[in-house]
């Protein structure tokens, strides 16, 4: 699963601390930083889980439609699909048939 390779998480962002130094960087311009992929990973992770549910649901309509064999359209009876082909056989072969 691609999840599995993800290193960092929400949290493990928000509460990632860095030492400062004399000549270190500007804290509120990494903090600001870190907002933002924050909010980008939350983003990713909203996508993710709406995806995979959309997809289990999918699937679990493509099974029920598997399941259900296919029935003639309704009002379909023998004798109009026996008159179907007749009017087809008469238009493919016409005449050719009552010789």
């Amino acid at each position: 699963m691609i999840m599995d390779n993800v290193k960092l998480t929400v949290k493990d962002i928000l509460e990632q601390d860095f030492k400062t130094s004399l000549r270190g960087y500007n804290p509120e311009e990494v903090d600001a930083f870190l907002d933002i992929v924050i909010k980008d990973y939350e983003e990713f992770q909203n996508e993710i889980d709406r995806l995979r549910k959309e997809n289990t649901q999918l699937k679990r309509e493509l099974d029920q439609k598997r399941a259900i064999p296919s029935q003639p359209t309704q009002g379909t009876t023998n004798y109009d699909i026996l008159k179907r082909l007749s009017n087809l056989e008469k238009h493919v072969f016409g005449n050719k048939l009552s010789d």
